[in-house]
């Protein structure tokens, strides 16, 4: 079902999509992931990595169209069920490196209509940069700001480092 509504979100077809809704289905959608597959991990102690989180929603949604903040930061807390990020690394690059390597992950993955932010604006991008450097500003404890502008090998080697220190043998699981 969240892969269903991720689609409808994600597909370029669908430019028409008022800011509430886009609020509202992206709300679902994370509702639906902590549910099914989040919570149940981490119920058996597992670790979850997310490559986005309600973060994302504070950055898009509020920062960058405007929607209320209040009304994201409620939905924000009903749907994570109280789960909340460790850490939260941010990869931060200039947009038009962010969106150079997002068009071509879309070609890799042969993801053809699902581009729609891809073709925002670049004013769009950048309320989505500096909303994500604020959220970080805010909340030093969890977020760790790392130049995205590294390569992979680097980017993976600096995250690596953060995260090793906890990371056993009986964590690691193969």
């Amino acid at each position: 079902m969240g892969q269903d509504i991720r689609r409808i979100l994600l597909d370029s077809r669908n430019q028409d999509l008022s800011p509430l809704a886009e609020l509202l289905l992206y709300a679902a959608d994370r509702a639906q992931h902590v549910e099914k597959v989040i919570k149940p991990q981490l119920i058996q102690g597992k670790w979850v990595v997310c490559d986005r989180f309600f973060d994302a929603t504070m950055a898009y949604q509020g920062y960058a169209r405007g929607q209320d903040m209040t009304l994201i930061k409620t939905l924000n807390r009903k749907v994570s069920l109280g789960i909340w990020p460790d850490i939260t690394f941010l990869l931060d690059c200039p947009v038009e490196v962010g969106l150079k390597r997002a068009l071509k992950r879309n070609k890799t993955l042969l993801q053809e209509g699902q581009d729609r932010f891809e073709r925002e604006r670049k004013h769009f991008h950048e309320a989505v940069r500096q909303g994500y450097l604020s959220m970080a500003g805010e909340d030093r404890k969890r977020f760790l700001v790392v130049d995205g502008t590294l390569e992979e090998y680097e980017l993976e080697e600096v995250i690596f480092e953060y995260v090793r220190p906890f990371i056993s043998e009986e964590t690691i699981e193969v």
